[in-house]
């Protein structure tokens, strides 16, 4: 009976894990290599994109004008889980140019951003 009882919960349990879907995925279907747009821009920053603060910007040599990012096109090149569960997108330019002059990729919360129209779909 103790075999009968294992075997069954191992099925179920293997079929559960089958069943689970890759959430990088599963999100609106952005995967690497997805085209995105950077949206408009309500607040004096963008909250779930994580472009660096204006005097780091200034620091390095850049202009920060966050404005000048509204309506840039971005290719996600790579997708990371972190622990809490949240989707971490690595973003660079599809031009090949930097963000703000010396950031060649930049961090986004893609749930959050694409909810609050940071990030849009193209």
């Amino acid at each position: 009976m103790k075999k009968i009882i294992i075997a069954v919960l191992f099925i179920v349990g293997a079929y559960g894990m089958n069943a689970q879907s890759n959430g990088a995925e599963a999100l609106n279907g952005v995967k690497e290599g997805s085209v995105l747009q950077i949206g408009t821009l309500d607040t004096p920053r963008y909250k779930h994109i994580d472009f660096p603060r204006a005097n780091f910007i200034i620091k390095k040599g850049g202009i920060a004008n966050y404005k000048k990012m509204e309506g840039v096109q971005v290719v996600v090149t790579a997708i990371n889980k972190k622990n809490d569960g949240t989707l971490q997108v690595q973003i660079k330019r599809t031009d090949g140019r930097r963000f703000f002059g010396n950031q060649s990729v930049v961090f986004a919360d893609l749930k959050d951003a694409l909810e609050s129209g940071e990030l849009r779909k193209i």
